[in-house]
């Protein structure tokens, strides 16, 4: 599965790429991107090339925090069609809610969830990759240093939230975090995003007009309409934002798509897929981020993928990649460990 997204993922990329020493332009021909992408910040770019060049950058320059720099210079104009959205709802809540319908028409590759329980929320981030060993460690940074500057834009420059949570290792240095964060980060945890307290969310936009609402909310209804998003893609975005609960089953998707469970695999065939399909393919692409980080217990790791067991895990891992984590680990760094 291709995703894409808007080129102005990629705004202040010179900049950014020049202060860690890195020549911007022989990255982007590197990376098969075309340097027009700078200039325009409508052209569709895929996302697995965006992926490789902020993951090439960030080597290369020697900045592992290469993706949360980029977030740090970033405008709210930067979002696009979301722009819009966002600012034409009463609340945060609501704007929250309306970017995840329409995330889709900046960022495909960006899955966003918002969940409430016991008074606090969590806004969950998970990017899609179609490139399964691929880390998507500096995308991850940008899509959370972004989101945390829009909230703090309507919140205001002293406001924090609960935690700001990333799956990754920790760096070496949390400089840049605490510089564009205000407060330390965490690491190694369950899911990458924000955890903020509920009441937060009910601040009113003062750039509210319902008027301009109805029409902003048609035109993105229009756009939406002519997106090539289809079944599978709906189905992918919430398979990847179900699965660390456990309760990732086909009804689930269903109940949470509105219809029934016929209706999805009728869907799906006619993309050329299956509900079991996209679910292994997603668990791939995650085991190899999460078993890459050998902090990470592969007991937590099985229970992120949806096992009921550790023993279920390492039997579907063996099936998939045809050997042990162990020694895949061992095939990808070249270090000797012990069986898994």
């Amino acid at each position: 599965m291709s995703y894409f997204l808007r080129s102005a993922s990629l705004t202040n990329y010179m900049e950014v790429a020049r202060a860690v020493g890195l020549d911007p332009h022989q990255m982007l021909r590197a990376a098969k991107i075309n340097r027009d992408v700078l200039l325009d910040p409508d052209i569709r770019i895929p996302a697995a090339s965006v992926g490789r060049l902020l993951e090439a950058s960030a080597r290369d320059g020697h900045a592992e925090d290469f993706g949360l720099r980029l977030a740090e210079l970033r405008q709210f104009s930067n979002l696009g069609p979301l722009a819009f959205v966002v600012r034409e709802e009463p609340t945060l809540r609501r704007a929250l809610e309306s970017m995840v319908r329409y995330m889709g028409l900046q960022n495909e590759s960006l899955a966003m969830r918002v969940e409430e329980m016991d008074g606090l929320v969590v806004i969950r981030l998970q990017i899609l990759s179609d490139q399964p060993a691929g880390s998507m460690r500096q995308a991850t940074q940008l899509a959370a240093g972004v989101m945390f500057r829009m909230l703090s834009m309507f919140l205001g420059p002293a406001w924090r939230p609960r935690s700001i949570c990333f799956s990754h290792a920790p760096p070496e240095s949390q400089t840049t975090y605490l510089r564009v964060f205000g407060m330390p980060a965490l690491f190694n945890q369950d899911f990458d995003g924000i955890v903020c307290v509920a009441s937060d969310l009910e601040a009113p936009l003062p750039s509210y007009d319902p008027v301009m609402a109805q029409q902003v909310k048609r035109y993105l209804g229009t756009l939406l309409a002519q997106s090539n998003t289809t079944m599978a893609d709906k189905v992918r975005k919430l398979v990847y934002a179900l699965l660390p609960s456990g309760m990732c089953s086909i009804d689930r998707v269903a109940q949470h798509l509105g219809v029934d469970r016929r209706t999805i695999h009728r869907r799906l065939a006619q993309d050329g897929t299956t509900y079991s399909q996209i679910l292994n393919e997603a668990r791939a692409g995650l085991a190899t981020s999460y078993i890459e980080n050998r902090s990470r217990p592969l007991s937590e790791v099985a229970t992120l993928l949806g096992f009921s067991s550790l023993s279920a895990f390492s039997r579907w891992f063996g099936n998939q990649f045809g050997c042990s984590v162990s020694k895949w680990r061992t095939t990808r760094t070249g270090e000797q460990v012990e069986e898994t």
